[in-house]
């Protein structure tokens, strides 16, 4: 049986490089440990399979030494001791597929003659971050007294916040999974979301794997990367960016987006009477709780030990709730990871035939019978 020659430091590479130790593979594997240490060789269809399940493209195993990969994007996490020497793959595919679909999306308007966005890159940070939030809200959601009414729940306005954000042009994608894989979790202590800035096509991606409480604030503060004109990674603890001038001005231009300072004050004296004084304004809000009690923090209305009591209570307890909840269903999954708005249009350029079907399916992670139900599901029809 044909053996290939491999390099066992790069074996040992691509198994660190997803997480694993070598003895976590054997059970798939089991002549690993004897590769990395070099005492065998593994065959080709052995080494593609160990390519698969790494998460490494097969090509980088017959490199001379392990590739140094670099985020692709300014890293702004501030949450310490727990992100990695080196990104997963599983956040590297995640920001590659995105910015390959930023790049065919603007490439499609700037050919369509659109006009660039005019909010994109509109701040800076010599401005006001309150002002700015105040302008993002006013953008984003229109007048305050018809944010509040338009959704019943916190957890739709999370939905709808995402709408809104996409009727402005912005891709707004959710998703806890890279692409469709349910097997590749995006881990939340890696990072909590990211922004990819562009005048014609910006992006904002929030780890559904996080708590949906939190997703609220990520989307916010992405869109105040948005606002900046910039683009970066975020990973962040209790609601807490940091860190860098850039991330406390974008911190708090979401948190008046979300909640302005003047409306909680004039809620508060009533509510801090309240048993669950967060939850009413939650209600009051259509925010998380878990965001309005940032947001009393942020005013200094309550102490941190407050804050962070009612943070780790709540969060666990959503996170046992989602525990027990279904994945929900596939074709409406589409519409957080992929964003209707993206994928209108490369539906329409694949019916109209300007791309062909293969790049379709490339950029949407989706193929035949479920490429056509989704399209039929946004109410294009395809040849």
């Amino acid at each position: 049986m044909m053996r290939v020659a491999v390099r066992p430091e790069m074996l040992r590479w691509a198994c660190e490089r997803a997480g694993y130790d070598p003895h976590d593979l054997v059970d798939r594997f089991p002549q690993l440990p004897a590769w990395v240490e070099g005492e065998k060789q593994p065959t080709l269809k052995q080494l593609e399979n160990l390519a698969k399940a790494t998460h490494t493209p097969i090509g980088y195993l017959f490199l001379p030494e392990p590739l140094e990969e670099r985020l692709p994007v300014p890293d702004f996490r501030t949450v310490s001791g727990t992100t990695r020497e080196r990104p997963s793959p599983n956040l590297l595919d995640t920001i590659y597929a995105m910015q390959r679909r930023q790049s065919w999306l603007r490439e499609t308007l700037i050919e369509s003659e659109a006009e660039p966005l005019a909010f994109v890159g509109s701040a800076r940070l010599s401005d006001d971050p309150e002002a700015a939030g105040r302008e993002m809200r006013r953008i984003v959601l229109g007048p305050e007294d018809g944010w509040a009414t338009s959704v019943r729940t916190w957890q739709a306005a999370v939905s709808e916040l995402r709408f809104a954000t996409e009727r402005l042009g912005i891709m707004t994608v959710i998703n806890g999974v890279v692409g469709n894989n349910t097997h590749r979790t995006l881990n939340v202590q890696e990072f909590r979301g990211f922004a990819l800035s562009d005048p014609y096509a910006p992006l904002i991606f929030v780890n559904g794997a996080d708590a949906k409480s939190a997703q609220m604030f990520t989307l916010a503060h992405e869109l105040a990367h948005v606002w900046l004109g910039a683009e970066g990674l975020s990973g962040f603890e209790g609601l807490f960016p940091g860190g860098a001038d850039v991330e406390v001005w974008r911190n708090r231009a979401a948190a008046e987006f979300l909640v302005p300072a003047r409306e909680l004050k004039a809620r508060w004296q009533q509510a801090r009477h309240e048993a669950s004084p967060f939850e009413t304004l939650a209600r009051a809000f259509k925010v998380s709780p878990v965001v309005a009690g940032r947001r009393a923090l942020d005013l200094l209305l309550i102490d941190r030990e407050t804050f962070f009591n009612f943070y780790k209570v709540y969060t666990s307890q959503e996170r046992s709730r989602s525990s027990r909840m279904g994945g929900g269903d596939f074709y409406s999954n589409q519409n957080t990871r992929l964003g209707e708005m993206f994928a209108t249009y490369v539906l329409r350029a694949a019916m109209e035939g300007r791309i062909g079907f293969k790049e379709a399916y490339d950029l949407t992670g989706l193929r035949g019978g479920a490429f056509q139900e989704y399209a039929r599901r946004l109410g294009v029809n395809l040849p």
